[in-house]
């Protein structure tokens, strides 16, 4: 899905075949994914803008279940690990 005025449209959302729900923030161009919502009520959020020109350089840094547990991650993208998990 894009938003914005012709010729400027910029890319804020991508449906996939399974439900879940990706959300996306950035200029024209230069967008980044900062979370994906999955039917059964897990989200995934990330930070780090779009690099060289690709999407994908976000970098996982929480993950929130549907039970209310949260998992915070630290790391390069790719090498995040889990430095603390908070119970619901």
């Amino acid at each position: 899905y894009y938003e914005g005025e012709k010729g400027a449209e910029r890319f804020v959302r991508m449906v996939f075949a399974d439900g879940a729900v990706a959300h996306y923030e950035g200029e024209s161009g230069a967008e980044w994914k900062v979370c994906v919502e999955f039917t059964k009520g897990n989200v995934h959020y990330y930070e780090g803008e779009r690099g060289e020109g690709e999407r994908g350089a976000e970098r996982l840094v929480r993950m929130k279940f549907a039970d209310g547990e949260v998992q915070h991650y630290e790391g390069e993208q790719g090498a995040e690990r889990n430095v603390r998990t908070e119970s619901a």
